[in-house]
């Protein structure tokens, strides 16, 4: 058996102490489901700086949408259906809208291939605490085969009419998935004059912030930053040229109660 990495033993200490944790449902994640759509809408420009070389950053204008439909949920990024109840939450279905490939079609990346956008799908949980919102996700990559492995906190202060959402998280992402966005194969090694590059698994911190500005009624501007920190496994790929990643969005929302 292959031995794990620190990365994934950590997540799978503390994925085993969420589970323990919230084996008894709180009250709170019994309330009934309802028939009609409770959050925010809106539109949003997504922004996110390019870390593969040669690729650029990439700006995209998108719906923006955070909030509940009965079972149903989307968290900007993420969607999925509620399912048994655990803790403060549920135990949830998932799906994550994700950006990280990136055509080669660049002079510079001749030769290495394009990298499809991962598909992640697998199971979450949302919990809402004294101390702030957790949210955990244990996902598998059908692009890629691999694996990624996410847990975020998020804290909650007002400063006047903003209300500001700091946020900490780590993510891990198998072997299976840093070759397929980072890694260089035999094949592709010869076609393109980079060298064969064979990673593991990764650990990412992140940090980031969020903040909602009231606009006028139900009106508001949601924006939100993110930073991540790459280790080793991803920057030492040769066809990467930056450390971390900046990403983030802008929306113009309506807020349903």
């Amino acid at each position: 058996m292959t031995p794990r990495s620190p990365g994934t033993r950590a997540l799978s200490c503390a994925a085993l102490g969420l589970v323990c944790t919230l084996a008894a449902p709180d009250a709170r994640a019994q309330a009934a489901f309802e028939n009609r759509f409770t959050g925010e809408l809106g539109l949003g420009v997504y922004l996110k700086r390019g870390m593969v070389k040669e690729v650029g950053g990439s700006v995209m204008v998108l719906p923006y949408v955070y909030g509940d439909y009965g079972r149903f949920f989307a968290r900007v990024d993420t969607f999925g259906v509620k399912t048994l109840p655990l803790g403060t939450g549920h135990l949830e279905l998932v799906a994550r809208v994700n950006t990280e490939g990136f055509d080669a079609d660049r002079t510079g990346l001749r030769g290495v291939g394009d990298r499809r956008n991962p598909v992640p799908i697998g199971v979450g949980t949302l919990q809402r605490t004294a101390i702030g919102a957790f949210f955990a996700y244990a996902t598998y990559d059908v692009t890629s085969g691999g694996a990624l492995l996410e847990a975020t906190w998020g804290g909650r202060f007002e400063a006047g009419p903003v209300t500001l959402y700091p946020l900490l998280g780590l993510e891990y992402r198998s072997s299976a998935y840093v070759q397929h966005l980072y890694g260089i194969d035999a094949s592709q090694a010869a076609a393109s004059g980079y060298a064969a590059y064979a990673p593991g698994g990764s650990t990412t911190a992140m940090a980031g912030l969020a903040a909602t500005m009231p606009i006028s009624g139900p009106w508001a501007l949601q924006f939100q930053w993110r930073h991540r920190w790459f280790d080793k496994a991803i920057t030492a790929s040769p066809i990467v040229n930056e450390r971390g990643l900046d990403s983030g969005h802008v929306a113009v929302t309506y807020e349903f109660r």
